[in-house]
């Protein structure tokens, strides 16, 4: 086994240290992106106090915009004042309404948009342009999960852009130079995003065995520290690669297992768009007069969202949903990027009434979750095994997200996956088939070291840039250059051995 192991280790020191300088140093590029990359300047989004006194009946501006269906209804907060903002079709713009008189704000989506990126970048440089983008691309991949989004660069040396989801009135992303130019190193060197997509099943096949024999190579360093015993330490680079080794190899093995899991994957199973609004709802029966209401339906309530949803009986309801209890919040840029991580939840406790009668439903926002996870899935509530209110990002439901709160449903047969659910809009969140909990566990936890989360996002990103960092430059760095000190004792070998038979 010992020398099997001193065979293969030397097979493989080139072909795996070149891995290790390729993944290592194109990973390394993450945390700098995310840590010195664009930020946002404000973290949570604009916000109104929602007041409906005196305003024109919502389903008689619907009814005279010619709206009968519609998949999603809510109040938004708009520049100057809140807006009724209305999306009939998911993959199109969506249409604005002033609320006092009903007048419809023509080509408003996007003007929204660069109002939301002002706000969210605090801003005042002109907009070069607003790009419409409804699939994803290299410079927004699907990892953002967020369609269709408005990409609002403004006319700035770096190229600032920010791409806005308006039906949430999210940051779906930031970009500039600095970015671009890392995230394209990134996807070139760690995902090898150049290959042709019609030749994906090349890139799958040769970037495991570049990941399989890096793997291999920490293998069988283990087993000859633990095979090989010295009295003494081994002098020179010899002494410090074996060093390396005790120190490094934990973490190789911990970086190489879960990448080739999440190559292997998502090659069988491609990522696709989760994020799903409810099918059109018929909005004849919202008649009920709750702007004349208003007053009393709110008396000692702090209501940030209002939306008009379909419960499981066809029923249109009012969702009052109120405002999260904060205590001040994130400011400074570190603080912003913690919380884009770790998640702040935007609201709080929902309220719903009928929107035909003004009766309250009684029922809540729980049962509006299992309606909805019945609606999605087409499978009975029987079948959930577990219902939770999700307020932060974690594991299983991540910042990519870029939505909070939403209940999470875990599924057994015939579903067999867990979804998120946001009752404020009826959306699916984000679907987890059970089979691939393993690998996003694996990535999570392995790949990218999230068991230290509790210790904060900079101490977290520290480490793992310190461990990759170490395994380059201790591990790959002293083992090539080892094994080009053998190669070159090897080539001198035979002559001296000529020498020495002279002799």
């Amino acid at each position: 086994m010992r020398i099997f192991s001193i065979k293969v280790h030397r097979l493989l020191a080139i072909l795996g240290g070149i891995g290790l300088l390729l993944w290592g140093g194109s990973g390394l590029l993450h945390p700098i992106m995310t840590t010195w990359g664009p930020q946002q300047a404000v973290f949570f989004p604009p916000s109104h106090p929602v007041d409906l006194v005196g305003v024109r009946p919502i389903h008689q501006t619907l009814a005279e915009a010619g709206i009968a269906e519609a998949a999603a209804i809510r109040i938004v907060p708009g520049e100057a004042e809140s807006l009724l903002q209305v999306t009939e079709d998911p993959n199109a713009p969506r249409r604005y309404f002033r609320l006092h008189d009903g007048v419809e704000l023509p080509n408003h989506d996007e003007v929204h948009a660069v109002f939301l990126a002002r706000h969210y970048m605090r801003e005042e440089a002109p907009v070069r342009s607003v790009e419409w983008i409804d699939d994803f691309t290299p410079s927004y991949p699907w990892v953002n999960r967020l369609l269709p989004v408005y990409k609002v660069t403004f006319e700035r040396p770096d190229d600032l852009s920010i791409y806005i989801y308006t039906e949430t009135s999210a940051a779906a992303g930031i970009d500039n130079t600095f970015k671009t130019v890392l995230q394209t190193g990134f996807r070139w060197f760690h995902t090898w995003s150049w290959f042709p997509a019609e030749a994906d099943w090349a890139r799958v096949v040769l970037m495991a065995l570049f990941i399989g024999s890096l793997m291999a190579l920490a293998l069988t360093g283990v087993a000859m520290i633990v095979l090989i015993r010295r009295k003494a330490r081994a002098p020179g680079l010899r002494g410090w690669h074996r060093i390396a080794g005790y120190v490094a190899a934990l973490p190789l093995l911990m970086f190489t297992s879960s990448g080739l899991f999440h190559l292997v994957q998502y090659a069988v199973t491609p990522p696709t768009k989760t994020l799903t609004l409810s099918t059109p709802i018929s909005l004849s029966g919202a008649s009920f007069p709750i702007h004349e209401q208003w007053t009393d339906l709110s008396a000692g309530l702090d209501i940030s969202t209002v939306s008009i949803i379909e419960d499981a009986n066809g029923r249109l309801l009012y969702r009052l949903g109120l405002a999260a209890r904060r205590h001040g919040g994130p400011e400074t840029p570190s603080e912003i990027r913690n919380a884009r991580f770790d998640g702040i939840e935007r609201t709080g406790p929902a309220l719903y009434i009928d929107a035909a009668t003004g009766a309250p439903f009684e029922d809540g926002d729980r049962e509006i979750a299992l309606q909805l996870g019945e609606r999605f899935t087409g499978v009975s509530r029987d079948a959930i095994h577990n219902v939770e209110l999700v307020t932060r990002f974690g594991p299983q439901y991540d910042f990519r997200n870029k939505r909070l709160p939403v209940w999470r449903l875990d599924y057994g047969e015939p579903v067999n996956a867990t979804i998120f659910v946001d009752t404020t809009s009826g959306v699916l969140a984000d679907r987890t088939p059970d089979h691939a909990k393993a690998e996003q566990w694996s990535f999570s936890y392995l790949h990218k070291w999230n068991f230290l989360f509790p210790l904060g996002r900079e101490t977290q990103t520290l480490v793992v840039s310190v461990a990759v960092a170490f395994s380059l430059v201790l591990m790959a760095g002293i083992g090539l250059a080892l094994d080009l000190q053998r190669r070159r004792n090897a080539r001198r070998s035979p002559g001296k051995r000529k020498r020495l038979a002279r002799s």
